[in-house]
């Protein structure tokens, strides 16, 4: 690859952040519609769950493929070919005609956006080779996540209460269209100087370990659990035996890169049952519009928007550790606030709980990315990646359906109805404290780990790894910085 100038780099950052906007843009748009989705479909609590659960599970399987094919047939093709089908998934799911079409659709959109964020991520890495200016490119990605957790509510809502349900996913159609046209015009391909094979194999097990996870969770099928613990023994023995396997178990030799794997999975899986749970809550039981409970929500998306940048500068400037522990402690006290003192039934707790949530998820999601691929070869960059947002998607997945079970098991939505009752509030405030117990423990986790995994101890693990990894001459031990 040539030598990149300054206005170059930054406008394949601009690129690479298109599709990072539209993966994440339509999650949050989805959460603000699916009250509608319910009432129009006849969903089940259960059935809200899949629509979100169908895309992070497919996502979060393919991760990996994409990031090791990408770095083997090239990061610019199979980047296109993503959005292609990110495109075109989100055009079938305006069309979807019921709620099992729009599971399968969403599904196409997964395949596609399993080919942006972790390819994007090894686009950014191989383009932006200095650690500080890697540090604050991953920092404007971040920033983007912020800026989908705002722009969604209020776009989501003014579509659904204007336009209908199914308009939220139209925006994805242009954004989509015009990345592929700057893509094809101003991204250069690379690939891994020694891509690995495939692993079919893994891949497959990887697909049965999540698909049997979540199904066991959502449906409480105590024989899905059994096949996703096989599917776990299964990959804990095979992956290792194979010389170039899909998931490469000595990455998390490195206690960074684990730590990372750790409170991304962590992280994800509060902001999956946070989102959820207040959709339905401020939509079902205060019995707001989408636009309303959209903006109810935006003091979080705000705070998050303004958190994430001046998270990637932190990391640039000081490494990790600060961003980790305050995204940890704020997480952890939105969720206490919410399980102790049921913020809400006061406004004022509300949004208190929701800046400290906005506040703690801002900050996490740069040191995550950054800390990944810390001190990892640039060849592998793909790989690394890929695992990091495949922990995201996990921690998603995992989120929505540990929180939507809990919810579920204890209070009856009644989607379809907007009727409010003093009886129905005690019912949602009382099912939904245990779902806010485990996403303040998830902030405490994020905490712990954090700590433990961002000293001199794990920098020096993590360039170990890097040794390990048979590529000592690329590999630099990581500073404060990584």
């Amino acid at each position: 690859m040539s030598e990149l100038t300054s206005r170059r780099r930054l406008l394949v950052l601009g690129i690479c952040c298109m599709s990072l906007l539209i993966v994440s843009l339509d999650n949050t748009i989805l959460n603000v519609a699916l009250p509608s989705i319910g009432r129009e479909l006849g969903a089940s609590v259960s059935g809200l769950q899949w629509a979100i659960d169908a895309y992070t599970l497919v996502l979060a399987s393919l991760l990996m493929l994409a990031g090791s094919t990408a770095d083997r047939i090239g990061r610019r093709r199979v980047f296109m070919a993503g959005l292609v089908l990110f495109t075109l998934g989100s055009a079938l799911c305006s069309l979807a005609p019921s709620l099992e079409l729009l599971v399968v659709f969403r599904m196409v959109q997964a395949v596609g956006g399993s080919m942006l964020n972790p390819v994007a991520m090894s686009i950014i890495t191989n383009t932006f080779t200095d650690p500080a200016e890697r540090a604050r490119a991953i920092g404007v990605w971040g920033g983007v996540v912020g800026i989908s957790m705002a722009a969604g509510p209020l776009v989501g809502g003014l579509l659904v209460d204007s336009v209908g349900w199914r308009s939220v996913f139209w925006v994805n159609i242009p954004v989509g269209l015009l990345a592929l046209l700057l893509t094809w015009r101003y991204v250069q391909e690379s690939r891994a100087p020694k891509p690995r094979r495939a692993d079919p194999v893994g891949q497959v097990l990887i697909i049965v370990l999540l698909g049997s996870l979540t199904y066991a969770i959502i449906e409480t099928d105590p024989v899905a659990g059994v096949v996703a613990a096989l599917a776990l023994l299964g990959v804990l023995l095979y992956e290792p035996r194979r010389r170039e396997p899909l998931i490469d178990l000595r990455f998390f030799r490195s206690a960074p890169f684990s730590g990372a794997t750790v409170i991304a999975i962590a992280a994800f899986a509060a902001l999956g049952g946070f989102l959820f749970m207040n959709t339905l809550y401020l939509q079902e039981v205060r019995g707001y519009d989408a636009l309303h409970a959209g903006l109810y929500m935006l003091p979080m998306a705000a705070v998050t928007l303004v958190a994430a940048p001046l998270s990637g500068r932190l990391v640039g400037s000081l490494g990790p550790r600060l961003p980790l522990l305050v995204a940890g402690a704020a997480m952890a006290a939105s969720g206490v606030l919410f399980a102790a003192f049921e913020a809400e039934t006061s406004n004022t707790l509300l949004f208190t709980g929701y800046v400290l949530f906005g506040l703690g998820f801002g900050m996490v999601n740069a040191p995550i990315t950054n800390t990944a691929v810390s001190g990892m070869p640039r060849s592998q960059a793909g790989v690394a990646a890929a695992v990091a947002s495949t922990s995201r998607q996990i921690g998603q997945t995992l989120g929505v359906a540990v929180i939507g079970t809990v919810l579920a098991t204890g209070v009856s939505l009644g989607l379809g109805t907007v009727a409010q009752s003093a009886a129905r509030t005690d019912a949602f405030l009382t099912a939904s404290r245990p779902a806010w117990w485990i996403i303040a423990a998830c902030g405490a986790l994020v905490l712990l780990v954090g700590a433990a995994t961002t000293g001199r101890w794990a920098r020096h693990t993590a360039f170990a790894c890097a040794v390990r990894l048979q590529e000592p001459e690329v590999a630099q031990e990581p500073s404060r910085t990584g």
